[in-house]
């Protein structure tokens, strides 16, 4: 899934919680790999994304997010949601309100990294990817799904709402009435209807996920850095701006563009 002059892959230990990191070159490839449990996910897994974006390379451009086994993730291990550890929704609910917050504040943090305008990030998508899963896909810039790919948004059924970083952008590419029903009913949704309603940038067969993640990759890396870094920043400002907010926002990036590509970074 890198290109074909990447440098050897360096892995990490950390297996053990469900969370591998891979970099070759400027790729970093982060997998969930807990296949037996359909990559069901724990408060330790988020612990060590959280990691991951703390000690990122500073010459990786991509995140490619996957996952081993059939399915990207069922969500929230359950298990562990309704045992007695200390991040149960028991325990939670016992914190004040303030504490609560900011316990859930850090379980947040595991996803929104992949925004960081530093970088752009892929989500690679086969079977469900329900609910943490549907999140953690679309805190990604971009979601490559296999055609049998499931999204929902599930914490509806638990009585809960989504709170990992997903529902605005989720708003933003579908639109706030169709948002509302997708998080209300907790429906699943197939690849070719994400497809078609904005949350896919490509749907493809399982056997050719992949490469099509690969050919995106590479079509990113033939991108200048700098201005790669400038656009991602633009579109993801973009909604919360006037046209006379972007068309300023468009005139000091290229500013900036024009005097990193004269030699002249530093003019004021």
């Amino acid at each position: 899934m890198t290109p074909d002059n990447a440098e050897p892959v360096k892995a990490s230990t950390a297996d053990e919680v469900g969370v591998r990191y891979e970099q070759a070159g400027p790729v970093a490839t982060v997998s969930l790999c807990r296949p037996d449990v359909l990559n069901a996910q724990t408060p330790a897994m988020w612990a060590e994304l959280g990691n991951i974006s703390r000690k990122l390379p500073g010459d990786v451009r991509v995140v490619i997010v996957r996952a081993e086994g059939r399915a990207f993730s069922a969500g929230l291990d359950l298990s562990v949601a309704r045992g007695d550890g200390d991040s149960s929704l028991a325990r939670l609910a016992q914190l004040s309100a303030a504490d609560c917050a900011d316990r859930i504040a850090g379980f947040q943090a595991a996803f929104t990294w992949l925004r960081s305008p530093s970088i752009v990030s892929v989500a690679a998508v086969q079977g469900h990817a329900i609910g943490a899963g549907f999140q953690l896909a679309l805190n990604c810039d971009m979601r490559v799904l296999a055609d049998d790919a499931r999204f929902s948004m599930a914490e509806v059924t638990l009585g809960l709402v989504p709170d990992l970083g997903g529902t605005k952008r989720l708003t933003e590419l579908v639109g706030p009435s169709r948002a509302l029903e997708i998080c209300v009913t907790g429906r699943r949704i197939a690849a070719d209807e994400a497809d078609r309603i904005g949350l896919a940038t490509a749907v493809v067969p399982r056997t050719e996920l992949d490469a099509a993640v690969a050919d995106l990759v590479a079509a990113v890396l033939a991108g200048e850095r700098g201005a790669v870094a400038e656009i991602k920043g633009l579109l993801a400002g973009a909604s919360g701006r006037s046209y006379a907010e972007q068309d300023r926002a468009e005139r000091e990036a290229q500013t900036r563009r024009l005097a990193e590509l004269s030699g002249s970074g530093d003019k004021e």
